[in-house]
């Protein structure tokens, strides 16, 4: 039997981790982090976790080395200061678009990261929508791959937007997109997609119909929109009544605010697995639903020892 649940979160995303907290009616444990006059990052753990259920909360969002670096030291800091079990919440896990190699001489970047957090000292991870599945079995502990369907499906219940028509942005979503459309009953299409080199995507052609209905594009991850408002282009071009979109992941890097906001969609829904207070305030587009009550619950069922497998719905 483990100790005391405790919650640590680093500098990556405060609030989602006193949103957890909020959930689970307990309080952060308090945790330095600092950085030397060199660059170099410290932290410590304010509070004694000898024999705890700790969690640490820690997306590896921008600036992703730092967040990740972070997170490992943490991880470390408990390791050593004799923390009963160690499970990093990484609702958002970085690096993870390298899961193969796809070029000579290249890295399997997610599997190098998975390596740093196991040595690190996680000895089980909770994640949000893994860019892709197999991931989980680059870890050497048990992984909690939840998905923000529940959330999103949720919501998307309250549009009113008559015919609706789920859209895979390229033919790898494909699984995903037609999960969602046969939940809400709804019709199903792909964009064809071409890619020529990263972060850069040519839309094609349209597979399916979107005449004179409501089409929300479905991806895990929205990164600099290029892919996101080609697809929009396509479909409004298509004779697609609304044009929504739906992404777990909203990374938001370089142009992607201005495209949006320059885009045919009348809104793009994301979660708060990566920071976006700063984003809502210059993009109306944009709505950002919590997934503070799924991680909440998630841990809260891996600390009672109750079953994780209720949330993969």
């Amino acid at each position: 039997m483990y100790g005391d649940l405790k919650i640590l979160t680093g500098s990556a995303h405060p609030e989602l981790a006193k949103a957890i907290c909020n959930h689970l009616g307990c309080q952060l444990t308090p945790t330095l982090t600092s950085t030397f006059s060199d660059g170099e990052l410290r932290i410590e753990i304010s509070d004694n976790v000898r024999g705890d259920d700790v969690f640490v909360i820690q997306p590896t969002c921008m600036p992703v080395n730092t967040n990740l670096i972070q997170l490992c030291l943490m991880l470390d800091a408990l390791k050593r200061a004799s923390a009963g079990r160690i499970t990093a919440v990484v609702p958002y896990y970085g690096y993870a678009r390298q899961d193969r190699k796809v070029s000579p001489r290249a890295p399997i970047s997610a599997k190098m990261v998975a390596d740093f957090l196991t040595v690190a000292g996680a000895q089980r991870m909770v994640t949000i929508d893994l860019h892709a599945g197999q991931i989980q079995g680059f870890f050497d502990c048990p992984v909690d791959n939840l998905f923000a369907a529940p959330v999103f499906l949720e919501y998307l219940r309250t549009v009113n937007g008559g015919d609706l028509v789920f859209v895979s942005p390229d033919a790898g979503g494909v699984e995903r997109t037609r999960a969602y459309a046969k939940r809400l009953k709804a019709g199903l299409a792909i964009v064809d997609k071409r890619r020529d080199t990263p972060n850069q995507a040519k839309a094609m052609h349209l597979i399916g119909n979107v005449k004179d209905k409501t089409a929300i594009v479905l991806d895990d991850m929205i990164d600099t929109a290029g892919t996101l408002c080609a697809a929009g282009e396509v479909l409004f071009n298509n004779g697609a009544k609304e044009v929504m979109a739906c992404a777990t992941h909203a990374v938001f890097s370089g142009p992607a605010i201005d495209r949006i906001n320059a885009s045919h969609f009348s809104q793009i829904i994301v979660s708060d697995t990566i920071p976006q207070s700063d984003k809502l305030d210059c993009c109306p587009k944009l709505k950002c639903l919590s997934m503070a009550g799924l991680l909440a619950r998630s841990i809260h069922n891996i600390h009672t020892g109750s079953s994780v497998s209720v949330l993969f719905v």
